[in-house]
């Protein structure tokens, strides 16, 4: 299994026209791309941003209650992202505009699959550092490239959904992750109703991680929020 840390970024898609989002949705989860949400207007979009908090926005300039300038500024307020603006409006004013406030690109519909998906990599890519694909625990270490656990001489393999879950953890190591994004990181879009399917997901994985899995130091439940994963260099 091949570890590409960009393709777990979240992606919020925002665009006034149903039929492009599915399409851009499509090409995003061909290339493997695993975390996507769409708005159709602005105040979709900045709910979004303060419940999901994507680290990636595709933005069009047009939307029914404002403008993509508009919205991008009040994101700003909420979290400091990224910004591609892919709009039907290429005049030179515009493009300026958007580069003028901070985007990272501005893409003129119609557009080719293969560039949009190029621009976004270059730009995740130059935002984010790639992750150490080795997880340091412990009790043992977690080889994410391999999905394996290595305790020793010994190697576990871990599950997919196993590797999701502590895909999320690691990504926000020493930080409380919701029991909502770990299922939804685990079960997609739709995850509500797993909640009794995580906890199991959670007690397998201490048993492969953990020195004694009913007392963790590593995979840390935080009653009522979640569970956060603590590693060598986050253990207090």
């Amino acid at each position: 299994m091949e570890y590409d840390f960009i393709k777990d970024k979240k992606i919020l898609i925002v665009d006034d026209e149903e039929e492009l989002r599915k399409m851009v949705v499509s090409i995003l989860q061909k290339e493997g791309y695993r975390q996507i949400r769409t708005a159709g207007t602005m105040e979709e979009a900045l709910a979004v941003c303060r419940t999901w908090q994507p680290a990636f926005a595709i933005l069009d300039v047009m939307l029914p209650d404002g403008d993509g300038f508009v919205l991008f500024d009040r994101m700003k307020e909420i979290t400091d992202i990224p910004v591609l603006f892919l709009s039907a409006r290429g005049e030179e004013d515009d493009r300026i505009r958007g580069f003028g406030l901070g985007a990272d690109d501005y893409v003129v519909k119609p557009f080719l699959p293969r560039e949009l998906l190029f621009r976004i990599q270059v730009i995740l890519r130059r935002t984010y550092k790639e992750e150490d694909p080795l997880i340091r625990l412990h009790a043992c270490q977690v080889d994410l490239e391999r999905a394996e656990v290595i305790r020793g001489d010994a190697y576990v393999s871990l599950t997919a959904k196993e590797y999701a879950i502590l895909s999320v953890l690691y990504r926000n190591a020493g930080r409380i992750v919701t029991i909502d994004s770990l299922c939804e990181a685990a079960w997609g879009d739709n995850p509500y109703g797993y909640e009794n399917t995580l906890m199991a997901h959670i007690r397998r994985i201490r048993e492969k991680i953990e020195e004694n899995p009913s007392k963790p130091v590593s995979l840390i439940t935080v009653k009522g929020l979640g569970y956060k994963l603590m590693t060598e260099g986050k253990r207090q």
